[in-house]
Order: structure tokens, then C-alpha cells, then sequence
């Protein structure tokens, strides 16, 4: 069992910079593959990046690269998406979710095990 609790969310205006943390709790935190997606109103959940816990190993969607930084704290076990330069279309609801390290698609949300609550994350223009 893996447990996932999201904080960090809130509005924010276009260009600024948001936070976001994803605290992992569980026996096998250190073998899960830990992925944030969103999913915005009427529309599907997307992915958004994903680490690996063993190697810190990084995937981004297209849509955030270069604006988005996921990382990890062993320590704290805690999983952080930075996201900067945001833009109203980043407007979502986001959510951790943790699956075990293995084949597959880690950008394919059904794939994953173990979802959080969710965080809002709102973008005005």
C-alpha cells in the first residue's frame, strides 16, 4: 500500500510560479515510479511528469517542458513539482500517483496503482 497526500495549490497570476508537494507514505515508497497529471474541467486527466524513486530518472509532457521541474526528497519522502512560467492554461487539478517500477508507459495514468486527493492549481491572465 502506498499512501499519496498533494498540498501546494492555490491561484496564481500568468507567469508566476507554483510549488507543489506530494508526501509518500508506505513500505514500498522506494520502489514506486511517482507521476503528477492534471486534469482541467471537461477534460481528461493528462500527464504532466514523472520521476522514478531509485534513480531520479525524469519524463515531461511536451505542454510543460522547460517550465515544469519534478524532483524528490528521500529524506522527506516527498515528491515536488516546480512549476514556473505558468500560464492560464495550466489550470487544473493535479494529482500525484505512484505505480511500481517496472515495463509500461509511465505516462499512461491507468497504469498507476495509487492516486492522492488532488490540488488546485489555478492561472489568471
Amino acid at each position: 500500500q502506498v499512501q499519496l497526500v498533494e498540498s501546494g495549490g492555490g491561484l496564481v497570476q500568468a507567469g508566476g510560479s507554483l510549488r507543489l508537494s506530494c508526501a509518500v507514505s508506505g513500505r514500498t515508497f522506494s520502489r514506486q515510479v511517482i507521476g503528477w497529471f492534471r486534469q482541467a474541467p471537461g477534460k481528461e486527466r493528462e500527464f504532466v511528469a514523472v520521476i522514478t524513486w531509485t534513480d531520479a530518472n525524469t519524463n515531461y509532457a511536451d505542454s510543460v517542458k522547460g517550465r515544469f521541474t519534478i524532483s524528490r526528497d528521500n529524506a522527506e519522502r516527498t515528491v515536488y513539482l516546480q512549476m514556473s512560467s505558468l500560464k492560464p492554461e495550466d489550470t487544473a487539478v493535479y494529482y500525484c500517483a505512484a505505480r511500481p517500477f517496472g515495463s509500461g508507459d509511465y505516462r499512461i495514468a491507468r497504469q498507476y496503482n495509487y492516486w492522492g486527493q488532488g490540488t488546485q492549481v489555478t492561472v489568471s491572465s
